[in-house]
C-alpha cells in the first residue's frame, strides 16, 4: 500500500459486492436455502483475506436488505442467527488480520441480542487499519438517503443549519457511510444486472463487473478478474479525456 493508504498497481481503493446466488446454489445441490447462506461465509472470508492481501483499504458487502424481510420467516430467523453466528466466530480472525468491522442499516427490527454482538464487534475491531469491512445489513439504499434527508431537516428545524448550506459533500456526511469513499468497483455474482438499492448515492461512478459465478463458488480467482477488468478501464466521471486541444 502507498504512504497515502491507496491501494498500488492501479486497484480500486474502495470494492462493492453484492453477494447473489446463495439460495440457487443450493437448491441446485437440493439443499436448503439456508445451507447456500452458510456456505456464502466462507467466500466472504476468501474475499476478506484476499483484500488485506492485494492492498484493498475498503469492502462493502451487501448481506441483508430491507426488502429481505419479505423472504420466508424461516429463511430470514437463520440469516439473523447466521449473523450472529459469524460476529462471535469471526471477529477474533478479523481483529488479527486488522480488519475493522462496522455494520451500515437501520437497526429496527434486529433483536437485543444481535444488537450486541454488533456493538461488540465495532468496539473490538474500531482501531484496526488493513481494512474497513462494512456489512450493509437490513440496509435500503433509498432508506438510507431518506434517514439522511430527515437528519439535515431536523437541523434545519433546530435552526442549525441554513438549507442553502446543505451541498452533496454535506448530505454524504449523513449517509451510513459517512467517512468511507466511494465504491470504485461495484461486483456482483449470480448473473444479474441490477443494482437492487445498494448503496444508490455512493455509486454513481462506480464501474460495475457482473459474474454468473453464484457467491458461495466465488474465489480470489474470481476477484482478480474482476480487478484486472478494473484496470483496463477508463474512468472518466463524466468528463471526456484526451481531447485534442481546439
Amino acid at each position: 500500500m502507498s504512504a497515502n493508504g491507496a491501494p498500488q498497481r492501479g486497484l480500486p481503493r474502495h470494492v462493492a459486492i453484492i453477494m447473489d446466488g446463495n439460495g440457487r446454489w443450493a437448491q441446485q445441490r437440493g439443499l436448503l436455502r439456508e445451507a447456500g447462506h452458510e456456505r456464502g461465509t466462507e467466500a466472504l472470508r476468501r474475499v476478506v483475506r484476499a483484500c488485506v492481501e492485494r492492498g484493498i483499504p475498503y469492502l462493502t458487502v451487501y448481506a441483508f436488505s430491507t426488502e429481505n424481510w419479505e423472504r420466508p420467516r424461516r429463511e430470514v430467523a437463520a440469516l439473523m442467527r447466521l449473523l450472529d453466528r459469524v460476529l462471535v466466530r469471526e471477529v477474533d480472525e478479523l481483529a488479527a488480520r486488522g480488519v475493522r468491522v462496522q455494520v451500515l442499516g437501520r437497526r429496527d427490527g434486529l433483536s437485543r441480542a444481535l444488537l450486541h454482538r454488533i456493538e461488540r464487534a465495532c468496539r473490538r475491531t474500531e482501531a484496526n487499519g488493513a481494512l474497513v469491512l462494512s456489512v450493509a445489513w437490513n440496509y435500503g439504499g433509498r432508506a438510507e438517503i431518506v434517514d439522511a434527508a430527515r437528519a439535515l431537516a431536523r437541523e434545519v428545524a433546530a435552526g442549525r443549519l441554513e438549507p442553502e448550506a446543505i451541498d452533496e459533500a454535506l448530505f454524504a456526511g449523513r449517509l451510513y457511510s459517512a467517512g468511507i469513499p466511494d465504491p470504485d468497483l461495484v461486483i456482483r455474482t449470480g448473473g444479474e444486472y441490477r443494482i437492487s438499492n445498494f448503496l444508490l448515492w455512493q455509486v454513481a461512478y462506480a464501474e460495475l463487473w457482473v459474474t454468473p459465478v453464484l457467491w458461495p463458488d466465488f474465489t480470489e480467482e474470481h476477484l482478480d478478474a474482476a480487478l484486472d477488468a478494473y484496470r483496463r478501464r477508463s474512468r472518466r466521471f463524466g468528463r471526456v479525456l484526451d481531447v485534442p486541444p481546439a
